[in-house]
């Protein structure tokens, strides 16, 4: 098994992926700015393994630190070397996520999202750790109405939030390129990951703002909010409103798992993977579904479509199945029982 630095490891996305590699057997330091997470995660995450009947005991530890700070970051490093523990690849989700944030904040997205990743990646270098598997996004896309968005399609984000996300896809294939190293590298562009672990003990935090379905969901189930507003009825998709690809938490966290086992594997490797279901369900059916599996009320009213939303945004994952070895197993059913497993009793958590 190996030893695996987890960037943003307590976030949504990190803390998933970590529990399962903790699962698998792997050793891993994470290093959290808690700045959109919390240490509680930690022992959430030691409970989950407790409820599989996993031990992670001294498989785990944790760093608190923003990656933006070099002197910190390096010490990490350099401690693992101390303690004869060599940090083999990372894991990369540290980052800001807001799409209407970065819209209102662009210096800071640029600056957390890009400045981290350029010094991560200097000591990745110094420290002879060239494997990574980065947490990237959908949003880099350019939407293509009714038609499934390959690897291939083009690219053309529409927010500061996709547009740091591309760059550093563009930056580690200039790192791959080089010829004076070999690094082993795998973009995973998610579409929409949603749910929670099936044991309700970690999910996504529905405190922070978000303008994503889910969570805002969970606030009007638990009537934190009234009516959940569906942005625009008129798209030219199967009943007005815009189709996403949603994908269960675990599944996505599994698809980090088989990369990293992917890249460990190989001294030299570029890979851009879609991390979905490739199946879309529009905002009215996902409303329906939610209701009809939890037996609650979810109010909604229409409002004019959202600048910067697109009709339809659904994932052809075939490179991740065939490459991975991978696909996704959760329906959206079972999206919809473990989100509101979580987000029913979590609402008025910091987690």
């Amino acid at each position: 098994m190996a030893y695996i630095l987890a960037t943003g490891g307590l976030g949504f996305i990190g803390s998933h992926t970590c529990l399962e590699l903790l699962a698998l057997g792997h050793e891993i330091i994470i290093v959290d700015s808690l700045i959109n997470s919390s240490k509680e995660t930690l022992n959430k995450i030691n409970e989950v393994l407790e409820f599989r009947g996993i031990s992670a005991i001294n498989r785990i530890l944790f760093k608190k630190g923003d990656i933006r700070d070099l002197v910190f970051l390096k010490s990490v490093f350099q401690e693992a070397l101390v303690n004869n523990k060599k940090i083999e690849a990372v894991v990369h989700f540290a980052g800001l996520k807001s799409v209407s944030d970065s819209i209102l904040a662009p210096i800071n997205y640029w600056d957390v999202n890009l400045s981290g990743t350029i010094n991560l990646l200097n000591l990745m270098d110094k420290y002879n750790c060239r494997k990574i598997i980065f947490s990237s996004s959908a949003t880099i896309y350019k939407p293509i109405n009714s038609k499934l968005i390959k690897e291939n399609s083009d690219l053309n984000p529409i927010n500061t939030y996709g547009n740091t996300k591309l760059a550093i896809e563009k930056l580690l294939y200039d790192i791959y390129k080089n010829g004076s190293t070999k690094w082993a590298i795998v973009n995973l562009r998610y579409f929409n990951p949603v749910g929670a672990d099936r044991s309700g003990l970690i999910g996504e935090n529905y405190n922070i703002n978000s303008n994503n379905l889910f969570p805002i969901l969970i606030k009007v189930a638990n009537r934190k909010l009234d009516s959940l507003p569906v942005f625009g009825n008129d798209w030219p998709t199967k009943d007005g409103t815009c189709v996403r690809d949603y994908i269960h938490i675990t599944d996505l966290a599994i698809a980090h798992a088989k990369a990293l086992n992917n890249v460990l594997q190989k001294n030299k490797e570029f890979l851009n993977l879609n991390i979905g279901t490739g199946r879309g369900f529009s905002v009215l059916e996902v409303i329906k579904k939610f209701k009809e599996v939890n037996d609650c009320d979810i109010p909604f009213h229409f409002l004019p479509r959202r600048n910067g939303d697109a009709p339809f945004v659904v994932a052809d994952n075939s490179l991740a199945n065939t490459f991975l070895k991978w696909e996704a197993k959760k329906s959206l059913k079972e999206m919809c029982l473990d989100a509101w497993r979580w987000g029913r009793h979590k609402t008025k958590s910091s987690i």
